[in-house]
């Protein structure tokens, strides 16, 4: 296993909520090189300079994991190791629904192929096949951060199996990347959530789940709605209701934020709304152009089966440049 990388306390020296620990870091590692240095000069003070360096080490460390712990607090609460991955059918019914489908996969298989936990949570089919809307669970290491930009309208254009006259048809998907963070900004008060329990869907038969499971949440003044189905408890179930709740609360109220800033900011790499119109894939010309960067790839079927690396290290390198 590969070890756990540190942090150097020094690049967090003006950061207020850790300043003096820093200084007091910075204080010790000097007098364990006046230490080292006495050993050097005197022989006969070795043993007890290596007791005094043993102590030091010790208080470093702690130290060190005081820091580490303030830092990475501060790190879970802007990018999260853990998310919901939304998908929708738009604009261009069962085609739209196939599409919605094929993006749900290509997040899946790059999703796989970073180590990160893949579950799906809900799901409603079309009747042809393909995702009326879906929602899935992605757990790991810098999710968030890496797929932070994939909010937005999904646009396809190619020839669909239906068609017979060879035309080309234009559809539509949306995605919804939701951060769960441990804590969040948002404060909600109880009286304006309203809640309900309702039976899990089963297979039939004993499987059937007779206990109210299913947790509905409903933001009312938003009216943004939650359900959540996939624990086996409805303790479970509420909890992950309330956490998916507080995300697009806060969602809702980053993209108001964002509208206002891109008024003022040139440099913008998309608002974060999903209504907002961010990547088109050309079938029949084996393009992929995202428009926020005016940008185009090929190889278009190796893009869809998980191989987005080279577009979302374009949009992760524009956005540093724009910041």
């Amino acid at each position: 296993m590969a070890e756990k990388t540190r942090i150097d306390p020094e690049a967090y020296a003006d950061d207020r909520r850790v300043a003096y620990l820093v200084q007091e870091w910075k204080r010790l590692s000097q007098a364990e090189r006046d230490a080292a240095d006495l050993a050097e000069v005197d022989a006969s003070m070795k043993e007890l300079v290596e007791k005094e360096l043993a102590d030091i080490e010790k208080e470093k460390e702690a130290l060190l994991g005081k820091i580490e712990e303030v830092v990475g607090r501060a790190d879970e609460r802007e990018w999260p190791n853990e998310l919901v991955l939304e998908v929708r059918a738009g604009v261009g019914g069962e085609e739209a629904s196939l599409f919605a489908e094929e993006l749900a996969h290509m997040y899946q298989r790059y999703a796989e192929a970073r180590g990160w936990r893949w579950r799906t949570l809900e799901e409603s089919r079309a009747s042809l096949g393909g995702y009326k809307e879906a929602q899935f669970e992605i757990k790991g290491e810098h999710c968030y951060r890496v797929l932070q930009w994939e909010t937005g309208v999904h646009r396809v254009q190619r020839v669909p199996a239906t068609e017979k006259a060879g035309r080309v048809h234009t559809s539509t998907a949306s995605v919804a990347i939701l951060p769960l963070y441990k804590r969040t900004k948002i404060e909600i008060n109880p009286a304006d959530i309203e809640m309900a329990f309702t039976r899990s869907g089963g297979a039939g038969g004993q499987n059937v789940n007779k206990v109210e499971t299913a947790v509905r949440l409903v933001h009312r003044p938003t009216g943004i709605e939650v359900k959540c189905t996939s624990e086996r408890s409805q303790q479970q179930n509420r909890e992950k209701a309330m956490r998916l709740l507080m995300s697009r609360l806060q969602q809702h109220q980053d993209e108001a934020e964002a509208r206002v800033r891109a008024e003022d900011k040139k440099a913008q790499i998309g608002t974060g709304d999903r209504s907002e119109k961010i990547r088109t894939y050309n079938f029949p010309q084996d393009r992929i152009t995202d428009h926020r960067l005016k940008k185009s790839w090929s190889d278009i079927e190796g893009i869809m089966e998980g191989r987005l690396d080279p577009i979302l290290d374009a949009l992760a390198a524009a956005d540093a440049e724009a910041a």
